[in-house]
Formats: structure tokens, C-alpha cells, sequence
């Protein structure tokens, strides 16, 4: 059996747990136990932390280790809310949204996946004596002909100065996350600046209507890039040889004909895959066995869970001093997250895996390679 069909195929034989907090439903079956408790604790809003939070947070890192975060307050009279936020982090929404479909109807409760938009007459956002809000914040969009598809805000702060840049970004960068949704936040804007007056090259637009904005730039690139597909089958790839620095021997092979696709911002999110093994023996290159088994992990990838025409775009790889990285460009992030995450997990013992995933529309990650 391969070693992928072995991490997939399969539903892996495991030990009880002494406390069997082990999937989804062993977390929601646990906190229906507890949950007037818990229920109390928001609603009398007393020893929260003690109560409620104490009991939450390391029974969600049973699930996966700081992965999940939370909110917690009374919706209305009678219900209390819990919001369930991956504070931006794309490899972690799958699996929020997965673990609050399978939450129970409970009648006194709300369970919120991410935190959701709010009113621009209720984001009001106070950081180290600076405000937040739409009499301090306006913006305005950043044309690039060459990268038509790119969404580039400049945001410009009443008070922006210098010294203060650091304070100013980061608490505009909270006050977005509330005002657009965790979600759209993290998914739409794909480059972002807070600036002063004196550096604004464009006619400032009332920070309210940057959703609207951001709705239409959306609705643009769906229609333009709706259903499209690629089959990479009859593709021309080159194998590239070069040395680092330290006199190592680098390797590379690259798919050219999607290097030099014009419709690269159709799959927007890049997956770097990054496999490390010894290599001290072989100038940083992998052994015969090894090799083998870092080929095995691609091929069933591309092959069997991330497919070309299902949006799942492999552009090559990269072997030198120890690692290979593998790079694809995806069409969206929930499977890439779920699939590399079980692989980051469950991998042979001569390998170290762990992945990245962020949204690069025109593949400049690859750039290294058309030098």
C-alpha cells in the first residue's frame, strides 16, 4: 500500500483517549454537558475567564492547537453568543467551518462562524488614544494596468503621522476585520496601505462605501473567471540546475506553459508545500529512497486529491540543502488546507512537512524561476 493511500484511504485504528475529546462532536457533545454553566457565566458576567473561557480554550486545542479562537457575549436577553474566529489565519477557516456546522441547536444559544460584519455606525474602534471610525478613515483604490485583477487599498488615518504608523495600521487593520467580516477581510484585499493626507495620490472616498467597492471588484472577477478550467496534460515543463552560494547543487522542474498563462488570477491562492529531509550525506539532495517517496507524495497529490481541473494547479517543485518545496496554484484554500494539514501531520519518519498558503493573484512567487 502506498504511503498515501495508507494516510487516506483508511480510517486509521486509534487509542481512546483518557478524555475523549478526539473529533467535532466529542467538543459540542462536552459543551452541551456544560453549557448552562457556561450559559451563566456570560449572562451574569461574572468570572468569565474563570468559568467559562478556562474550560473552552484547552478543550479546543484537543481539536487542533492554536487554531481556534473565540468570542463570547449575550446576543439579547436570553442568548449567549460564541463566535469562533481563526484571527485571520486562511489555514484555519476550513476547520472552523467545519466544526460549527456539526454545533447543536441549543435554545439559549448562538454559535458564530467568524466574526461577522458590522454597521459602520457600530465600528467605533479605540487604540492607544486613537480613533477608529468613519470620521478618521477614507480610502481610495491603487490602479496597476499590468495587474488588472488586484484589489490595492491605500486607507488614509485623520492623524496619520510617521511616528505613529505602526499604531495607526494595526488598529485600522482591527477596524476592518470588524467593519468587512473576518472573511471578506481576509480574502478580498489583496494589498493594503494606511497612509497620511500628505501621501494620498488619489480622490479620498468615505470609508463606508469601501464594501460596496469590494462587492463590485468581487462580482467583476467571478463573471470574468466563473467555471474556467485547466488540464495541465499537455503542458511544457524544464528542468532547471543552478548552485547556491554555498556551492550546492539546486533542482527545479516547472510547468512553463502555466508560467506564462494570462489567466493566472483565476487561481489566486498559492500553496508552498515544504518537505524536509537529510540530506548531508548528498550535497543537500535526497537519497535514492527518499526521492522516491517525495515523488510518491506529489504524485498522489496531484493525481488523487488536488487535480488540475478541479483548480488545483501543480507548478513545480524545488529540491535543495535539505527541502523540497512543491507549489500550487489554487482556485480556493479550503482543500489545500485540509489536505496538507493531514499530510503536515501523519508523514514517514525520514520527513518533516508543513505548508503555507496565502493569495498571490499573479504568481510572483514564481518569478525566481523566469530569471
Amino acid at each position: 500500500m502506498s504511503f498515501f493511500k495508507s494516510l487516506f484511504g483508511k480510517k486509521q485504528v486509534v487509542e481512546k483517549r483518557e478524555n475523549p475529546i478526539w473529533t467535532n462532536e466529542d467538543f459540542w457533545r462536552w459543551f452541551e454537558e456544560n453549557e448552562q454553566g457556561f450559559h451563566n457565566a456570560i449572562n451574569e458576567h461574572k468570572n468569565i475567564e474563570r468559568d467559562f473561557f478556562d474550560h473552552l480554550s484547552p478543550n479546543l486545542n484537543k481539536l487542533r492547537k492554536d487554531c481556534f479562537y473565540f468570542l463570547s457575549g449575550m446576543s439579547d436577553d436570553t442568548t449567549a453568543e460564541l463566535i469562533l474566529t481563526a484571527e485571520g489565519n486562511i489555514r484555519n477557516i476550513a476547520f472552523l467551518e467545519a466544526l460549527v456546522a456539526t454545533a447543536p441547536e441549543l435554545p439559549n444559544w448562538k454559535f458564530t462562524l467568524l466574526k461577522p460584519s458590522m454597521d459602520i455606525e457600530n465600528t467605533n474602534i479605540q487604540m492607544e488614544g486613537y480613533v477608529f471610525n468613519k470620521d478618521t478613515l477614507s480610502f481610495y483604490a491603487n490602479e496597476h494596468p499590468e495587474t488588472p485583477d488586484e484589489i490595492d487599498i491605500s486607507i488614509v488615518h485623520r492623524d496619520f503621522e510617521e511616528k505613529n504608523r505602526a499604531t495607526l495600521t494595526n488598529g485600522t487593520y482591527i477596524f476592518l476585520d470588524n467593519f468587512l467580516g473576518e472573511l471578506e477581510f481576509a480574502t478580498t484585499i489583496d494589498r493594503l496601505d494606511v497612509i497620511g493626507h500628505e501621501e494620498a495620490t488619489g480622490e479620498l472616498i468615505p470609508i463606508e462605501k469601501l464594501k460596496a467597492f469590494l462587492i463590485w471588484r468581487e462580482k467583476e472577477f467571478v463573471e470574468k473567471y466563473d467555471g474556467l478550467r485547466y488540464n495541465t496534460e499537455d503542458d511544457s515543463y524544464s528542468s532547471l540546475e543552478a548552485k547556491t552560494q554555498e556551492g550546492d547543487p539546486m533542482l527545479a522542474t516547472v510547468n512553463l506553459t502555466l508560467l506564462d498563462w494570462d489567466r493566472k488570477a483565476s487561481h489566486p491562492w498559492v500553496c508552498v508545500l515544504q518537505i524536509k529531509y537529510d540530506g548531508r550525506e548528498n550535497n543537500g539532495l535526497p537519497s535514492g529512497e527518499v526521492y522516491e517517496l517525495l515523488n510518491e507524495i506529489e504524485d498522489e497529490l496531484t493525481d488523487n486529491h488536488l487535480k488540475d481541473q478541479n483548480g488545483y494547479l501543480n507548478i513545480g517543485r524545488q529540491t535543495v540543502q535539505g527541502t523540497r518545496e512543491v507549489y500550487f496554484a489554487c482556485k480556493d484554500f479550503r482543500k489545500p488546507s485540509i489536505v496538507l494539514d493531514k499530510l503536515s501531520k501523519d508523514h514517514d519518519p525520514r520527513i518533516a512537512v508543513s505548508y503555507d498558503i496565502f493569495k498571490d493573484k499573479y504568481w510572483q512567487t514564481f518569478n525566481k524561476f523566469l530569471v
